[in-house]
């Protein structure tokens, strides 16, 4: 086992103090930094960082950043989910070191899809329907995962399915 357990941290965050999500960080009894490329490898990591080594990856609706000594949880409803997702991530960590004979490391992120070609498959009529005062910033967030061609209801057709097609190439949850 490489990470006994770990310190837990519960922060609302300071720039919305009337937000109802809280974020977590998890401090870490040990260093965890060899077992990054495996557990990246593993999760599907879109984002891995060599100096300072971090991976960020989306999984049960969250973006989660792991770092050598600690984890980073955003937008958890509750402590309860921050236990629930930290015993999760503690089980995949230790999994992924015991198991690195048979993983293969990787020490780069997944493909991302492209905001442009996003765009040029949306209606470009910035009719606000999705929430999002452009077409562009809907499809930054759906580069980002935070949004998918459903939320854009002008969106149906030959662009929808091409739309879906396309972000099926990449690992979103």
């Amino acid at each position: 086992m490489l990470l006994s357990g770990y310190r837990k941290e519960i922060i609302r965050p300071e720039c919305r103090r009337e937000a109802e999500s809280l974020h977590c960080i998890a401090h870490l009894n040990e260093d965890i930094g060899e077992a990054l490329p495996y557990l990246n490898s593993v999760l599907g990591g879109f984002q891995y960082t060599k100096d300072p080594p971090s991976v960020s990856f989306k999984a049960q609706g969250k973006l989660i950043a792991v770092h050598p000594r600690k984890i980073a949880v955003n937008a958890l409803r509750d402590e309860t989910e921050a236990d629930k997702i930290l015993a999760w991530l503690k089980d995949e960590v230790n999994s992924a070191w015991e198991n690195r004979a048979t993983i293969e490391p990787r020490f780069e992120g997944a493909p991302k899809p492209r905001v442009i070609d996003i765009l040029k498959l949306l209606p470009k009529t910035n009719c606000r329907e999705c929430g999002q005062p452009t077409c562009m910033v809907f499809a930054t967030q759906v580069a980002e995962g935070g949004k998918g061609p459903e939320d854009c209801p002008p969106l149906t057709g030959e662009n929808r399915a091409k739309l879906e097609a396309y972000l099926q190439q990449f690992q979103f949850e």
